[in-house]
């Protein structure tokens, strides 16, 4: 049961004053919860202000900086209205001290409002930007007029939060205001030494000085009350993968032992010999799965370190075992590459592989489930689907995921609730800092892939500026007719207004004009079915040149495809563009990216381009786009069970991080159901930061 404490907390939006459904939607937008799911009062609390308005520089008109906010008292002089018919004309009214004169400027106003606001003769406050035209100062439509006996209502020192397209800064900072009201005092869940030493405010008075900033030094992400929210986050984080570890090791594992038959038919049809770290991670994997505890372990390995293999590997040791296993991948499109993969791979052996996807016909689907109940689907390959109400195993002893950023702990979880306790692989082709392995997978044990399949070639990468996108559709027209196979990769399925950025479908369009019916396109908004047919023309070579959104970047294989050319490379992430760029070279062929940017671009912007340019390393490639943008960019903010923080950087707090998982360790191993004094309040903690389904593995939860 959550504690009755934090009850005000979890009420909706809509039940503090002033915020109505309407407000509710765009608040529940802001604070990115997920369609239809409305915002609790507690979603305010965690969206801390990103910058400062100062109004305390309060000169006389006449010294008023351009462009600066600054607070100015004066009388009113006088109001000049717009000439009667001229809707676009503004309403002036002059405000005058001892100095000079100010106008203040607006557009739209009614008269009668700004009469009663500012009657003349008035000595009033004013707050705002002031720009200066021919010697004399104005004001646009000021954030705050107060007459001066009201000046206790005019903030001197006010948040900036970010914004939604309808909501206003004083209606949400309104709203922020009246949740911050309803903080009650939080128990103390940290260790006193520790809080000691670093410094730590109260948990609830952390969260007042969030909302009530008097400096730049309170938002500054190293201020006490800053760092002390951060390792909250952390602490809830790490105590949750604590207890899910736990759990997961509690419910007994399945000791497979294979005799290895089946490892050797396999690798006596492999075309190559696998890499001394995929051997290490078979190794790694097989002493896992023979032991009495669950097996829960990630896979990092970079474009193309064949992490397919070694996944193979493992589930041919639980097939071995007269077992099943699973292998789930997060879209259709790589569900059935994995097929056709593991497929040949296995076509000289005495495994069976089975495709489950939710886009398959009934009656091959209910053939599927069927073989797949009978046991005679040895491993079986799909999307999400395989783990969804109507499939049951045989025997299911491994599960495998695939691409994990895209599965986070809930689905992890979610597995076991099944009632199956299977051993857990989880394979990433995304490298990640090994601070953000810590923050999303400190439940797991983690195996590198370090090298590249042999006969793989360097890829030779170039920047080229918009200005020259002539040249290379020039030299893309030479490959084609040299019988290459190239991708053509745009950020957005169409042009928008607000954007700049050139849409997949006109970029297509285009090339089409060069390229005839060899140029395909493909995106996220196509069907299952058209992107296979795409995929199948582009495999065989009647399409030539595809032009793509990001939706190939994750496991599409076409070896044979050797020119990547990146549109707007300067707005992708470094992971990102890593990723894409690994599409190609994984042939024999020697292979080349192109990234088109549009100039000029900022020192962050070169920085990045060159680091791609000069690496292929993605682990340091990830490391330096972790330092450059932050975690949330890095793993795409909004999946589902990553560590898109809300208080806590990556890169600022990292030392923080290391700190929250001891705390955990230590405190799970003294008081593994949370029952002591310190055991209650971190539960206070888990619910405050929505950790619900790690409660309810405690007995007493």
């Amino acid at each position: 049961m959550r504690p009755a404490l934090l009850d005000p907390l979890f009420a909706p939006v809509e039940s503090l004053t002033g915020v109505g459904p309407k407000l509710g939607v765009l608040i529940a937008k802001l604070t990115g919860r997920d369609e239809g799911e409305e915002a609790r009062v507690l979603d305010l609390l965690f969206l801390g202000p990103h910058s400062l308005i100062d109004r305390r520089e309060q000169p006389e008109i006449a010294f008023a900086k351009e462009g600066g906010v600054v607070t100015i008292k004066g009388w009113v002089d006088r109001h000049q209205p717009p000439p009667r018919g001229n809707r676009a004309a503004p309403y002036r009214i002059f405000l005058r001290d001892g100095t000079g004169e100010l106008a203040l400027t607006f557009f739209h106003a009614k008269g009668d409002w700004l009469e009663r606001a500012l009657p003349i003769d008035e000595e009033v406050m004013v707050s705002g930007k002031v720009d200066w035209f021919n010697g004399r100062a104005s004001m646009v439509h000021p954030d705050y007029i107060v007459k001066v006996s009201e000046a206790d209502n005019l903030p001197l020192v006010e948040p900036v939060y970010p914004l939604t397209a309808g909501l206003s800064p004083k209606l949400l900072r309104k709203a922020i205001d009246a949740a911050v009201a309803r903080l009650p005092h939080l128990p103390e869940w940290l260790d006193e030494p520790m809080k000691v030493k670093q410094g730590f405010p109260a948990a609830d008075d952390a969260f007042r000085r969030l909302h009530d900033p008097r400096d730049a030094t309170d938002m500054d992400l190293q201020a006490p009350h800053r760092r002390r929210l951060a390792y909250d986050e952390f602490l809830a984080g790490q105590v949750s993968l604590a207890l899910v570890r736990r759990n997961m090791r509690r419910t007994k594992g399945r000791p497979i032992r294979p005799d290895g038959h089946l490892a050797r038919q396999i690798l006596e049809h492999l075309p190559f010999s696998p890499t001394a770290s995929q051997r290490e991670a078979i190794a790694d994997i097989l002493k896992d799965m023979a032991g009495e505890e669950r097996m829960l372990r990630l896979i990092q390995g970079d474009v193309g370190s064949g992490k397919t293999l070694v996944a193979l590997f493992a589930m041919a040791a639980a097939v071995e075992a007269c077992a099943q296993a699973v292998l789930m991948a997060p879209t259709e499109i790589l569900a059935r590459q994995h097929y056709a993969t593991l497929s040949r791979f296995l076509a000289q052996t005495d495994i069976r592989a089975e495709l489950l996807t939710g886009k398959m016909k009934a009656s091959e689907k209910n053939a599927a489930l069927a073989r797949i109940a009978s046991g005679e689907a040895h491993i079986i390959i799909g999307t999400h689907a395989v783990f969804q109400e109507g499939v049951t195993y045989h025997d299911l002893a491994l599960a495998v995921v695939d691409e994990q950023h895209r599965f986070g702990v809930h689905q992890r979880l979610r597995l076991t609730a099944k009632g199956l306790s299977p051993h857990m692989l989880v394979m990433t082709a995304t490298p990640i800092p090994r601070t953000l392995v810590l923050a999303a997978f400190g439940d797991m044990d983690v195996s590198k892939l370090t090298e590249k399949p042999a006969g793989r070639k360097p890829i030779q990468t170039v920047t080229v500026p918009n200005e020259r996108i002539g040249d290379v559709v020039e030299r893309l027209r030479h490959a084609v007719r040299d019988g290459k196979k190239a991708y053509w990769i745009c950020p957005l399925v169409e042009e928008s207004e607000e954007s700049d950025l050139t849409s997949v479908e006109e970029r297509h369009a285009t090339l089409q004009q060069f390229f005839g019916p060899q140029a395909g396109l493909i995106h996220g908004r196509m069907s299952a079915a058209e992107k296979d047919a795409v995929m199948n023309a582009f495999k065989a070579g009647d399409i030539r040149l595809l032009v793509a959104t990001t939706v190939v970047e994750v496991g599409v294989d076409v070896p044979d495809a050797t020119i990547m050319v990146i549109e707007h490379a300067e707005r992708f992430g470094l992971a990102q563009l890593h990723q894409l760029r690994g599409r190609v070279g994984r042939g024999d062929e020697a292979s080349s990216c192109i990234l088109l940017y549009k100039g000029p671009l900022s020192e962050n912007g070169k920085a990045r381009l060159s680091i791609l340019r000069e690496s292929e390393d993605g682990f340091l490639i990830a490391e330096e786009d972790l330092r450059l943008r932050g975690e949330g960019e890095l793993l795409g903010t909004r999946q589902s069970g990553t560590p898109g923080f809300r208080m806590a950087s990556l890169e600022a707090h990292g030392d923080l991080l290391e700190t929250a998982r001891k705390d955990a360790a230590y405190l799970i191993d003294r008081d593994p159901e949370l029952e002591s004094p310190r055991g209650d309040a971190i539960r206070t903690l888990l619910y405050l930061h929505r950790r619900d389904e790690a409660i309810r593995y405690l007995r007493a939860g």
